[in-house]
């Protein structure tokens, strides 16, 4: 492991808390240090309050702040000396801990101090680093491994064993530091837990705590016990309606519908067929921290049924041990293993799914490598029960209130990189769902960065790239939820008796052909939306009123208005309901070029500003007035309307 540090980089903050803000992020660029949410830091700094007195003020890590892109806001200060006074309690609650560090908080703005404040301030030194290293993992997480950390830190580390985090674990440290503590001393393992390291400069805590990691990095490959993972196993055909079956029956199980991520290659497939897979895998996670993210163990193959009665068991041993009454959480799985994908994580949302796949991958190292140490163990059921359960842990995934109203769903979009189509995108990612988007232009690709944007370049008359692109997003999600058809084109006006026969193909090709190709295609995974599939159709106010000179436009879109009469007919009893929004006037989008606008406005003898406020209201429409009622239309004000078809035109007096 290499420092990153770099002093023109490290000229950018100013003060200690602005060098710990750079460190902070220094550790959280490498994933083998800290995953999302993960770790923690601090700094002591003399300040003078308000009355002009000095006093020391410790900034630790707040809670929900991640280190990789962590501010100065994401710190809160706390009074040293009340976290002093605390520290000398005979005893204190997790909730009464928590009230006093807020209480005690120099700025009422600040996030809740982390569940380690305490430890942080019985910690002598200026900065505090905190990590859950995967190397120092892969050695704690075997049988003999407090022996083996001794042997590698010697008196340069204090080793404590596993105790869960809050007000015991500091008193027990700060006892034990006055026992094993010496001048040489300049870190602390936490067994199966993580690794500190402090210092009197930012540079400094953190250079040890690269300088300790590396130090484990190096035994384990004085072990050979390092470069342990697969990754030349080639995959199996992965079945989409397959995955979508599993995404389903997941989402059932936890009451809510899931984001499925399924990531296979030689990783995910190495442990997924490792001969011992059943027994190294259901021993626990690799830290008790990971439990509320991915359960305590991963469910091997794809029977829900079974796990679900293993996850009960699992509570009702544990749950009559509690010294309060705890409530089951839902018990479908977050980490599938599986010898023909690899691996599938499930979340709440497509950032939660990733973040269950990045731990869980983070995850395989550590076994493998503790194996080929030795043996991987996790603590016992008991332990990772007590930290699931644990009200404080619990509260970090409540923060976010009432879930958006298509959080854990699938939307794909087609034409999604400009007007209707790239407006429906972002109302539908507004409203917390996870959307695919497909178009002809590569400037789909970089729409959106974010885990719940998937952009791709698609043909969408192309049946094999059809099917390839619906592959990946079933990949990336596990299904669709939502279907909204807007991609289509419409033809310089031309009177039929101009009309050349290639233009009338093309129009037919791509507002109708390739519509029915995506309808049949999506059927199947439609049918297994948890919550029943939706369909949008971007039809046109030319289905009922159609104009001269755009004979090609409109037949092809009266056609796809009757397909999706049809498919409503027909997908009812799958329950799968099909609505169509027929614009008119809707001048933002990648229909209309000024040609275009030019003609048809000199067809009506208007000028182009009256041509587009021509309607009943004299209002424009724009694409987000479309884009807003179709993701309405996929929501529950619309749960008992299939078949509908709703203008929206600002009023057109011959639909009227």
């Amino acid at each position: 492991m290499q420092s990153l540090w770099k002093d023109e980089e490290a000229k950018e903050f100013k003060g200690d808390l602005g060098l710990r803000v750079y460190t902070s992020r220094l550790l959280g660029r490498d994933k083998s240090l800290v995953l999302h949410g993960g770790g923690n830091t601090s700094v002591k700094i003399r300040e003078k309050n308000l009355f002009g007195e000095e006093e020391t003020i410790l900034y630790v890590k707040g809670s929900g702040w991640d280190l990789e892109t962590i501010e100065p806001q994401g710190f809160s200060p706390v009074s040293l000396a009340h976290v002093l006074r605390l520290s000398e309690l005979p005893s204190l609650s997790d909730p009464e801990m928590v009230n006093q560090l807020v209480t005690h908080m120099l700025k009422a703005s600040a996030p809740a101090p982390s569940i380690e404040t305490i430890l942080h301030g019985l910690m002598l030194a200026k900065f505090v680093d905190h990590t859950h290293a995967d190397a120092v993992l892969s050695v704690t997480n075997t049988k003999d491994g407090d022996k083996r950390i001794r042997e590698i830190y010697g008196k340069r580390c204090v080793v404590i064993p596993y105790l869960m985090p809050g007000f015991d674990l500091a008193q027990f440290c700060a006892r034990e530091f006055r026992k094993q503590g010496t001048p040489d001393t300049i870190g602390m393992v936490l067994l199966n837990h993580g690794i500190f390291s402090f210092g009197d400069t930012a540079r400094e805590s953190y250079e040890r705590m690269i300088e300790l990691v590396t130090l484990a990095e190096k035994y384990l490959e004085s072990k050979r016990a390092w470069s342990v993972a697969s990754n030349h196993l080639k995959p199996d055909p992965v079945d989409g309606v397959s995955q979508a079956g599993l995404r389903r029956r997941l989402s059932d199980t936890a009451g809510a519908p899931l984001i499925l991520k399924t990531v296979t290659d030689g990783r995910t497939l190495g442990l997924a067929r490792h001969d011992r897979v059943a027994t190294i895998t259901q021993r626990g996670p690799a830290t008790p921290d990971h439990v509320i993210r991915t359960k305590r163990t991963p469910m091997l193959g794809t029977d829900v049924g079974r796990y679900v009665e293993e996850y009960k068991r699992y509570f009702g041993d544990h749950s009559l041990k509690a010294k309060e009454p705890k409530t089951m959480l839902d018990p479908a799985p977050r980490v599938v293993l599986d010898p023909g994908f690899g691996l599938a994580a499930a979340g709440r949302t497509a950032k939660d799914a990733a973040i269950v796949a990045e731990i869980y991958d983070h995850t395989i190292d550590v076994i493998l490598r503790s194996e080929a140490l030795g043996g991987f163990e996790a603590l016992p059921a008991k332990d990772i029960f007590d930290v699931e359960y644990w009200d404080l842990e619990q509260a970090k995934l409540k923060k976010g209130g009432k879930p958006p109203a298509f959080a854990g769903e699938v939307a794909l979009v087609t034409g999604a990189a400009s007007g209707i189509g790239k407006a429906a995108a972002a109302a539908f990612l507004a409203r917390g769902a996870a959307v695919v988007g497909l178009d002809l232009d590569a400037k789909i690709e970089s729409l959106h960065a974010r885990p719940d944007f998937l952009g791709l370049r698609c043909d969408l008359t192309d049946e094999a790239r059809v099917r390839v692109s619906l592959e990946q997003a079933i990949h990336a999600y596990g299904g669709i939820d939502m279907l909204v058809l807007n991609a289509g084109i419409f033809p310089a006006s031309r009177r039929i008796a101009d009309l050349p026969m290639d233009e009338w193909r093309k129009s037919m090709t791509v507002n109708l052909d390739a519509n029915m190709l995506l309808l049949r295609a999506c059927h199947p995974f439609l049918k297994l939306a948890p919550r029943g599939g939706r369909v949008v159709v971007i039809g046109s106010k030319n289905v009922p009123a159609p104009g001269p000179g755009a004979s090609a436009y409109s037949a092809s879109k009266a056609a796809l208005n009757q397909l999706a009469r049809i498919a409503a007919l027909e997908w009812g009893a799958d329950g799968i309901r099909i609505n169509t929004l027929h614009p008119n006037a809707v001048f933002d989008t990648g229909l209309w070029t000024e040609e275009v606008l030019a003609q048809r406005a000199k067809q009506y003898g208007m000028t182009v500003d009256a041509y587009k406020k021509n309607n009943v209201l004299r209002t424009e429409v724009r694409s987000l007035d479309v884009a807003e009622l179709a993701a309405e239309m996929c929501g529950p004000l619309f749960a008992k309307t299939t078949g509908a078809q709703v203008p929206v035109d600002g009023g057109n007096e011959r639909v009227i």
